[in-house]
C-alpha cells in the first residue's frame, strides 16, 4: 500500500520581496518519521481551493502552530498591535478546511494555532495574552535564540480520564512544552476537554461525536518527536488513524499499488 497523504496548514509570509506559502520543518519531519506518512502543503489561498476535492484524496490534515494569532473578528474579539501579528489569508483557508475535515470523517490533529482554530471553527472563542490573567502561568516560551531551550519541556499536563488522550498516554500526566500566549476560552460546539494544564489552561481537546481522530493540542509534540515518547505518540496516534482511514476510502488497495 502507497504511503497516505497527509494536507499540512502552511502560513502566507514575506521572504525577499516574495509572498511565500510555507511551514516549518519539524512538522514535515514528524509526520515522516513518526506518523510514517507523506505531507502536501496547502496554500493559503482560501476559497480559490477547492477543499471538498482535497478532503477526497487526502487521509489526514495537520494544522500546524504558527507566529500568527488567529483574527479576533472570527470570535468576536477586538485586533491589536499586541495581539498580532494576524494572517488572515490563513484563517479564510483553515478555519473552512477544519469544519470540512471534521464532517468528512477525515483525521485531524490540530497543534497550537491549530487548537485555537479548530475551537474557533466551531464557534469558541479565545484568551488572548493569558500570562497577564490571575492565577494564571506563563505559558510563553524562554526569550533566547536557542531553539531547544525555547521549545524545552516545561509543565505537566492532566490527561482526563475516559478521553481519546487517555487511549494513546494513559490518565495521568505528561510533561510538555509550552510556547504559546493565547488559549481557548469558550469552548466550540462538541469540543471536550482533553488535558488542562495546573494553573487550568485548556491543553488538548477532541471533537464529540467525530467519525475519525479529530485533536487538539496546545503544545508542540513535533519538536522532539526523536526523544521524546510522549510527543513521538500522538504522531504515531495519528498516523494509524490517518492509515485506517485510508483502508477505509481504498478497501482494495494493495501492496502492489
Amino acid at each position: 500500500m502507497t504511503q497516505p497523504l497527509v494536507a499540512v496548514t502552511a502560513d502566507r509570509r514575506m521572504f525577499d520581496n516574495y509572498s511565500w506559502h510555507a511551514t516549518p520543518e519539524q512538522y514535515l519531519e514528524a509526520l515522516v518519521a513518526a506518523a510514517g506518512v507523506v505531507p502536501v502543503i496547502v496554500p493559503s489561498m482560501g476559497d480559490r481551493i477547492d477543499l471538498d476535492a482535497l478532503l477526497e484524496n487526502v487521509d489526514g490534515v495537520l494544522v500546524t502552530g504558527a507566529k500568527s494569532n488567529v483574527h479576533p473578528s472570527h470570535y468576536g474579539g477586538e485586533a491589536s498591535e499586541e495581539n498580532g501579528p494576524y494572517d488572515p489569508e490563513r484563517d479564510a483557508t483553515t478555519l473552512p478546511l477544519i469544519r470540512k475535515s471534521i464532517d468528512a470523517g477525515v483525521p485531524l490533529l490540530a497543534i497550537c494555532r491549530g487548537i485555537q482554530e479548530l475551537n474557533v471553527a466551531l464557534g469558541g472563542s479565545l484568551a488572548t495574552e493569558i500570562q497577564s490573567l490571575e492565577g494564571r502561568m506563563d505559558h510563553r516560551g524562554a526569550d533566547t535564540g536557542d531553539r531547544d531551550e525555547r521549545f524545552a519541556l516545561k509543565h505537566t499536563v492532566r490527561i482526563a480520564e475516559g478521553s481519546c488522550l487517555a487511549e494513546i498516554y494513559g490518565a495521568g500526566d505528561i510533561t510538555v512544552n509550552s510556547v504559546h500566549r493565547q488559549a481557548a476560552g469558550r469552548l466550540g460546539a462538541n469540543l471536550a476537554v482533553e488535558a488542562v494544564a495546573p494553573d487550568g489552561t485548556v491543553e488538548a481537546v477532541s471533537v464529540k461525536g467525530a467519525p475519525a481522530f479529530a485533536v487538539g493540542v496546545q503544545w508542540h509534540p513535533e519538536y522532539w518527536v526523536h526523544s521524546d515518547d510522549s510527543s513521538a505518540k500522538i504522531f504515531a496516534a495519528f498516523g494509524a488513524a490517518v492509515r485506517e482511514h485510508r483502508l477505509k476510502r481504498r478497501p482494495f488497495a494493495t501492496a502492489a499499488e
